[in-house]
């Protein structure tokens, strides 16, 4: 039987999910000769860890309590019977978690699992993936962060893993890293990343107000709590930004041009979710009417797409071909579209669900058992 240790970080919904996952497939896993060893568990404030670091892992009903109580909004700091655990604190947090990597990052190996949505995360990743640990992340931030953090983490291609930062569970990163590896040079890509702006564009091509489709959108769960998060394209740039760099530029976020789709007047340091929600958004409503008849004009349509091309990224609305995979699509799924030499005329396209915790976690937990020739 092969173990593979391994420390999550961030116990939100994609990380309860990746626990929930990891306890299910136990019996799958044990038929491949595979054994999934959870050594410790943190939130942002808390760690969680297996006093026997050497033999054994959380015990699979702790983690089950552990997504219980995170899950009713509470934190580790909460949880009741430790049994034999022990709860670090700041500023032990971090110190122990580089402990755990000194001890088993170049023996038997050791795997840090990011599902946070932070950006203080990469410090500790940086730190452990120099002392022989393998890296799998759901974060983006990390591999958004400044081109040098970028690099140290890409130092070991072998030991990373993110396929879940670009298209949840959707074999987009696996797929552009063969074609690089191919030697087959990408020329363009361009697609829609975000389940949320494609589900908003394609319901305002079938003639809906703006204002509604997005309060329907908030409605469904679709959002975040202040839909700004993702009609301002960030985390579509954020992906965008990963994209290019494995593609070979070296550039920053301040490099991608984003088309938000609200103005700076109705920012949230100017106005409330309530007040965007109720007079903001509907003054928006005449623009993208306006753009989505020229569009249907030409026999195009319009969707919220990021497009990079030699050395420029960008993210915005493009009035697409009605019959192109982009122009096809609806509801909330993640469209790609990738030009190579091999792929000219006729794109390599990856289509599916791109958004929801189920799915990322799933993406993550592949990434897991991807590496496991890396362990004895």
């Amino acid at each position: 039987m092969k173990t593979i240790p391994l420390i999550l970080m961030g116990c939100g919904g994609v990380g309860c999910h990746l626990l929930q996952h990891i306890v299910s497939c136990r019996s799958l896993h044990s038929s491949q000769g595979l054994c999934l060893n959870v050594l410790g568990v943190s939130d942002s404030k808390s760690l969680v860890v297996t006093e026997d670091s050497s033999n054994k892992g959380l015990d699979d009903k702790f983690l089950m309590e552990l997504c219980r109580v995170k899950r009713d909004g509470g934190s580790l700091s909460k949880l009741g019977d430790l049994g034999d655990c022990r709860l670090f604190s700041h500023p032990e947090l971090q110190e122990r978690i580089l402990e755990l990597a000194s001890q088993l990052g170049g023996k038997t190996g050791l795997v840090f699992v990011d599902c946070s949505a932070s950006s203080n995360t990469v410090a500790v990743l940086k730190q452990v993936v120099d002392m022989g640990c393998c890296i799998v992340m759901a974060n983006k931030k990390p591999l958004t962060s400044t081109m040098e953090d970028f690099e140290k983490l890409y130092a070991y291609p072998r030991r990373i893993r993110h396929e879940s930062t670009v298209g949840a569970g959707l074999p987009v990163i696996a797929s552009l890293n063969r074609i690089i590896s191919s030697g087959d040079p990408v020329h363009r890509i361009i697609g829609s990343l975000s389940g949320t702006l494609g589900y908003v564009m394609s319901e305002v091509e079938d003639g809906k107000p703006l204002s509604q489709v997005v309060r329907a959108a908030k409605s469904l769960g679709y959002t975040e709590p202040d839909p700004r998060e993702d009609l301002g394209g960030m985390d579509v740039a954020r992906k965008a930004l990963i994209l290019a760099r494995i593609l070979g530029q070296r550039i920053n976020m301040d490099t991608i041009q984003i088309e938000s789709l609200y103005p700076k007047e109705m920012g949230p340091d100017v106005m409330s979710v309530e007040d965007f929600m109720n007079s903001g958004l509907p003054l928006l409503d005449k623009d993208i009417q306006e753009r989505v008849e020229k569009a249907a004009s030409n026999g195009n349509v319009l969707r919220y797409v990021c497009v990079i091309e030699g050395s420029s990224c960008e993210v915005g609305i493009q009035e697409l071909p009605k019959n192109s995979p982009l122009g096809r699509l609806r509801g909330s799924d993640n469209v790609l579209e990738i030009y190579t030499r091999c792929y000219t005329s006729q794109p390599l396209v990856i289509q599916g669900a791109g958004a929801g915790n189920d799915t990322t976690a799933a993406g993550v937990l592949a990434d897991i058992v991807d590496i496991q020739d890396l362990f004895p």
